[in-house]
């Protein structure tokens, strides 16, 4: 039996007859834009007439007219873009056939699937479609119908590829996931299109409940996305596998457990009534948490559980308090009392607040009373709650307004802060100084590179940045003559920006009315409103601008743009919140204090250090913020952070309007062009990955050369990305530090990382004072550009590059592909295929790191005759990284070669010889020699030194052989500026001398297993000369190899001459750092193939047999290491699988870390509360807990050596910088910092680090007696196994960690 649908129109009457128990299922129907579009899935006024083989009494028969066969051919204008061209052209249309329409009926795909897959049938088809030929369509079979004449027909593109589904809309299927999405897109659909949807879908819903008998028909539902959007018909919308996501995404989706779920719904709530608050509409805040009560007794607590939360309370207290409504706010502290909920001392501060405002000559003095009372009887004094409460604006103010109304005589006595460090590694370091704010009248004024009002002027304009959000530079790319050409361009993308600016402010004010007028529990519209209109116009434009000016090759995928979308407005609401709240103008007092005593401690330096200062800044910013603690706001906002999917949705709401509202004129290249024709300037398409598709958003072809014949002459960068002009803010706790008030985060962490920020949350802040000193030091060294070698790097820069000298080369040199060829057989067709593959993405390659150097050398330049600083954060293993990106001293070789101290010390005695000697390190010749013979090297090549100094790229240019070739070259122009000088001795130096630690991850282990010939191969002992591990180890895998040769292995025989230190050195530097045997073969394979005569045949087998004798030597020579390593191991591998818990430790500083790998669940949407991910309620990925826990910990380990060492550096007055385990300094100043180093190594070894470690993980991750079952179950004995490896230490040896003090290449 057959049922069949047939639609009265003329261009149906083909569609054939559906098998019996199929499905079909009608959904987006979107808005009628093209011609292509209009006829295909117009159902405006369609008669739907059914049919079936049996007679049905309510349905009487019909007679259709007998129509007339058209023999007109019809087309479909179609735009044809390609790199020469833009012109409109027709397209022959092809009809469904009866077996395309089963397949569309039986089967998940919609119709640009379908028209895929009979193209991919086609023997013929071999056309590859790239980025640049997207909008090209051949031998594509296409549908085409009749074209209304109130349709522009100029309003499609429609582009297909063989390797991308492409659609015009970013949001066509994720959009409608978000209860404000789908309101949003379903009231922007057109009034008349929804008349005659309407009637079609009436009808349709008549017929279903008429037809009750046929099988899950799903009524006809209609959609539009915006007036440039193709239709689609689909079954059911397509779901999307971001590529972030692991194999494991294949389960089903889930539900979150009880616990998650109620931190969800209590952090939504919470960052919704402070905003709510904030937009001093507290009735909002309370509506939604009046909602999920009423919720909580209509359904079971598991769904919507109680909310114990205070911070959702004092959200509603302090939005209440603020508007002086004290009816609200009683009944807000009612609520909290039914939860159960207690009140700390915020929720009293809120109170007291708006007693404070309505109290009118005592007329509310009884409530004060009483609210008081309740106050002392919780043990919350007057003192404690000026003290521990957060206060913005003047709301301190009017709590002091209402306590003095009980008490007159109250006078605060306010809680002085802890400061000292409490690490028995550190202890020393405190001081009876500390304990008290210096006086001002003690306070030695000496002249130095800053003044005090030097310092606060540039604190001006450092807020004015920030305030702004960005920073406009000067490109320093090389540009031909200005055409007139380029003029009109660049008129062109003006106009475009004001045109984006106009329609990105229509598209978000009609947006936001739409979000207004659903008013739901939880709506997205006062995160909407937290920032005004302007700035949200100028987010959406960057964005835009950004993509366009992307790569060719590579686009994020939509769920990384919506959340960096989220997070920009995020930034931006925190900037306006803390100018908004009084919290910038305490910023400011404070610094201001700050910047006198800064400019007072940064004197002219000697040779030596000769002024010890005690206290730190990190004590005296807590100190002078103690000072002025009793007035005005706090810095701390007790801000309730934002969710993750609040922030999605913020940067789809935004992407919407990016995509549906932002135009681009295809014509606009065209000469003297005066027809006008806009299309969207963005799509999205679908690439597919393996198993994952990832949708990805793309500029129009037309818009993107647009940008790059404009030639643009600046370059735009976020605020909180490049160096700032004053001293940064420093950190004084996790959330308070780095920049004036652009947002930063002490700790590198992905969204879902909960778990460890909820430790530093929970840490004695005295634990962490190390990490954050350590942070604090780095950031207030001064900095400045060397502009001796800038000009050299511009100079070859801007003549196209060098692949020798590592300056990136414009991808425009590349050869460009052989086109595809018809008449060739399958094997040359495949040839070419792969080297297009090839190019593409060695141009890709190219193209980022050009534009890295490009940005780099930009920011240079603009800073080239300015003192700047870099704040500092970290990463979760407590690794210390500069904020800004681009501008650092943490990069390639280039990089570093740029930047110098902006104080200098004099040489003195010894200084010079230290030049030297970094001079031949750099360069890497004698790597194996005394620093004796290098001193004399350095003296016998002082020709060479001096040419390279003069003639940087004209004369020998003997510096261009270096390892390093750029800061050889720096620190050629050193010496030679030095030895030119009348005293060398007094010769003030800027530049930084490096000291390496000898393969630093090695040394640890040898540290910890106390392992004696391990320690002597990495320089842990006494040494006349330096030794080389990995020349021991080349030693040993040679000696292998010629053993393999004699027994006629061929691949040992082809190797011979090869094993040289060069192809296994990142092997074995990487080793310590968990890298995988597939790792070591791919960079064992790259120096291969870098060797001009290996047989390039061998390459890989060659690579594989030498990573097998590569990781034999290494355990063979580091016995302690291997054992090490493998309990290490072990120990995740236990705690991961059996406990099901992330690894976490303390480092020896107190810096609390947890391992972020987890499995990735895939949650099912939630109907209030969206879910989100958190990491301690996710299991952990057993593989990457347990191949991370053994680098990760070692990592931790040298940042705490480098940590101890900055602190005591900073102590004795020494200018001290480091780049992981690379520490460096003044050239005079290099013997004080070699000390403190080797003694701060052999302080952290000489702690109990193995057994601290075994310790914790056994009291945190054992099992207790009651806990076993005793019944010899896999189970019951897999619990034992982890309590016997938890305490079961690797052995160790008897080397004396003392003979560090004694070890010259130590660190050299």
């Amino acid at each position: 039996m057959y049922r069949l649908l047939k639609f009265r129109k003329p261009y149906f009457k083909h569609l054939s007859s559906l098998p019996v128990n199929e499905s079909i299922s009608i959904n987006n129907v979107k808005e009628q834009t093209c011609s292509l579009c209009q006829k295909l899935h117009n159902f405006s006024n369609v008669f739907v007439k059914n049919q079936s083989t049996y007679t049905i009494s309510n349905l009487k028969e019909k007679k259709g007219r007998k129509k007339r066969a058209r023999h007109a051919k019809k087309y479909a204008e179609l735009l044809i873009v390609t790199n020469q061209s833009t012109v409109e052209q027709k397209a022959s249309v092809k009809k469904l056939s009866p077996s395309d329409l089963k397949i569309f009926a039986r089967t998940d795909f919609n119709l640009s699937e379908l028209y895929k897959l009979k193209v991919l049938r086609k023997e013929k088809y071999v056309e590859e479609h790239t980025y640049h030929n997207l909008t090209i369509i051949e031998n594509i079979p296409t549908i085409i119908e009749t074209v209304p004449e109130n349709i522009d027909s100029s309003n499609i593109i429609n582009r297909t590829s063989d390797v991308d589904v492409i659609t015009n809309n970013s949001n066509a299927n994720v959009i409608q996931k978000d209860n404000f999405s789908s309101d949003l897109v379903s009231s922007l659909t057109r009034p008349e299109c929804n008349t005659a949807l309407s009637e079609s879908e009436n009808y349709v819903e008549r017929f279903v409940a008429e037809n009750e008998n046929l099988d899950n028909f799903e009524s006809v539902r209609s959609v539009s996305l915006g007036t440039f959007q193709p239709e689609t018909l689909e079954d059911e919308p397509i779901e999307i596998v971001e590529a972030d996501e692991t194999k494991e995404n294949k389960s089903p989706a889930v539900h979150l457990d009880q616990t998650a779920r109620e931190e969800v719904i209590t952090r939504t709530l919470a960052a919704y009534t402070e905003i709510c608050s904030f937009l001093k509409m507290p009735q909002r805040g309370l509506n939604a948490l009046m909602f999920h009560r009423n919720r909580e007794k209509k359904y079971s607590n598991k769904i919507f559980p109680p909310i114990k939360n205070i911070n959702v309370y004092n959200g509603l207290l302090k939005g209440f308090a603020a508007k002086s409504d004290y009816t609200k706010l009683k009944d807000v502290i009612t609520y909290a009392n039914e939860a159960g909920v207690k009140l700390n001392a915020q929720s009293y501060a809120a109170i007291f607040e708006c007693l404070g405002r309505v109290n009118y000559k005592d007329n509310y003095l009884k409530k004060i009373r009483i609210h008081v009372k309740e106050a002392f009887k919780n043990g919350f004094t007057f003192d404690r709650i000026m003290d521990e409460a957060v206060f913005l604006g003047n709301q301190r103010a009017m709590v002091l307004k209402a306590m003095k109304s009980y008490d007159p005589g109250y006078v605060m006595n306010l809680k002085k802060p802890s400061v000292q460090y409490n690490n028995h590694l550190l202890n020393k370091l405190n001081h009876d100084r500390q304990l008290e704010l210096p006086s001002k009248e003690n306070t030695q004024h000496k002249e130095g590179l800053f003044t005090s009002k030097m310092l606060k002027d540039l604190v001006k304009q450092q807020i004015e940045t920030e305030k702004l959000g960005y920073v406009t530079v000067n490109s320093i790319e090389a540009k031909s003559e200005i055409t007139e050409e380029i003029r009109r361009y660049r008129a062109a993308v003006d106009n475009h920006i004001d045109m984006w600016e106009k329609e990105a402010l229509e598209g978000f004010n009609r947006d936001l009315a739409t979000l207004t007028a659903r008013r739901n529990a939880l709506s997205l519209e006062p995160y909407i409103r937290s920032i005004p209109a302007r700035d949200f116009v100028q987010i959406i434009v960057d964005e835009a601008k950004k993509i366009a000016q992307g790569s060719e090759t590579y686009s994020p995928t939509c769920q990384q743009l919506y959340k960096e979308l989220g997070l920009k407005v995020y930034s931006r609401y925190k900037v306006l919140r803390k100018q908004k709240l009084a919290v910038l103008d305490k910023i400011m007092k404070i610094h201001g204090e700050y910047c006198e005593h800064y400019a007072n401690s940064h004197h002219e330096l000697d040779v030596f250090p000769t002024d010890i200062d005690h206290l730190n800044t990190r004590q005296y910013w807590q100190w002078t913020e103690y000072q002025y603690k009793s007035e005005g706001a706090t810095i701390l906002t007790d801000h309730q952070a934002w969710v993750p999917s609040v922030l999605q949705n913020i940067g789809k709401f935004l992407y919407h309007i990016v995509m549906h509202d932002l135009k681009v004129d295809v014509n606009a290249m065209r000469n003297n062009s005066k027809h006008k024709n806009y299309l969207p300037g963005f799509y999205t398409i679908f690439r597919a990955q393996g198993h994952i598709v990832k949708e990805e958003v793309k500029p129009h072809p037309i818009l993107s050369k647009l940008y790059r014949a404009s030639a643009p002459e600046t370059l735009t960068f976020p605020a909180n990305e490049v160096p700032m002009r004053c001293p940064p803010v420093p950190w004084s706790s996790v959330s308070t530090g780095g920049y004036l008030i652009a947002p930063c985060e002490m700790v590198r962490l992905p969204l879902q990382a909960t778990s460890q920020k909820m430790r530093l949350q929970e840490a004695v802040p005295n634990d962490i004072y190390p990490s954050l000193d350590s942070l604090n030091q780095l950031a207030a060294v001064p900095w400045r550009v060397n502009t001796r070698i800038l000009d050299v790097i511009l100079e070859v820069f801007n003549s196209g590059g060098s692949s020798k000298l590592d300056v990136p080369e414009p991808p425009s040199i590349l050869t460009p592909p052989s086109p595809m060829i018809r008449d060739i057989d399958k094997s040359q067709r495949y040839a070419i295929f792969r080297h297009r593959l090839q190019y593409r993405r060695k141009r890709a390659e190219m193209y980022s790191l050009w534009c890295d150097c490009l940005y780099r050398l930009s920011l240079a330049s603009h800073f080239r005759n300015d003192i700047f600083w870099l704040p500092h954060n970290m990463d979760f293993r407590g690794r210390v990284y500069p904020i800004p990106p681009h501008l650092n001293h943490l990069g390639s070789d280039l990089a570093r070669s740029m930047l110098v101290f902006a104080e200098s010390r004099p040489l003195g005695p010894h200084g010079l010889d230290w030049l030297k000697l970094h001079l031949i390190n750099l360069t890497g010749l004698m790597k194996r020699e005394r620093v004796g013979d290098r001193l004399i090297f350095a003296d016998q090549i002082m020709d060479k030194i001096l040419d390279s100094a003069d003639k940087p790229l004209t004369g020998n240019m003997w510096w261009a052989e270096s390892e390093e070739p750029w800061q050889t070259l720096a620190c050629c122009m050193e010496i030679a500026a030095a030895i030119r000088s009348p005293a060398p001795e007094k010769y003030r130096s800027h530049f930084p001398v490096h000291q390496d630690g000898s393969c630093n991850g090695l040394q640890h282990y040898a540290a910890l297993g106390r392992d004696s010939a391990g320690a002597h191969s990495v320089n842990l002992t006494p040494s006349p000369i330096p030794q080389d591990v990995y020349s021991a180890v080349v030693v040993l895998v040679e000696q292998q190899r010629k053993k393999d040769a004699e027994n006629g292995l061929e691949v040992a025989k082809i190797l011979e001459g090869f094993v040289k230190r060069k192809v296994i050195k990142q092997t074995i530097m990487t080793t310590v750092y968990g890298v995988t045997r597939f790792g070591a073969r791919l960079q064992i394979a790259r120096q291969l193939k870098d060797i001009d005569n290996f047989p390039k045949d061998y390459v890989w087998a060659a690579s594989s047999y030498l990573t097998g004798r590569t990781f034999e030597s290494l355990r063979t020579m580091f016995t302690s290491t291997r054992e090490i390593q493998d309990w290490f191991t072990d120990c995740a591998r236990l705690i991961s699988s059996v406990c099901g818990q992330h690894v976490e430790w303390v480092t020896p500083l107190g810096l609390p870390i947890v391992q972020p790998y987890n499995r990735y669940r895939k949650f099912h949407s939630g109907n209030v509360y969206e879910p989100f991910h958190m990491d301690k309620y996710e299991k952990p990925n057993v593989m990457k807990q347990k191949n991370a826990f053994p680098p990760n910990f070692i990592h931790s380990l040298d940042s705490s050596h480098m940590m101890l060492t900055s602190l005591h550096c900073e102590r004795a007055g020494v200018v001290f910088v480091s780049v992981h385990d690379c520490y460096w300094t003044h050239p005079s100043t290099v013997p004080l910092m070699n000390k403190i180093c080797r003694e701060q190594f052999v302080a952290l070894h000489s702690e109990p680090i193995l057994e601290d470690l075994s310790l914790f993980l056994s009291n945190k991750y054992s099992y207790q007696d009651h806990q076993f079952t005793n019944d010899g179950s896999v189970v019951d004995m897999t619990k034992r196994k982890l309590n016997k490896i938890l305490r079961q230490l690797p052995k160790t040896g008897d080397f004396d960690i003392k003979q560090v003090l004694d070890s010259v290449y130590f660190f050299s």
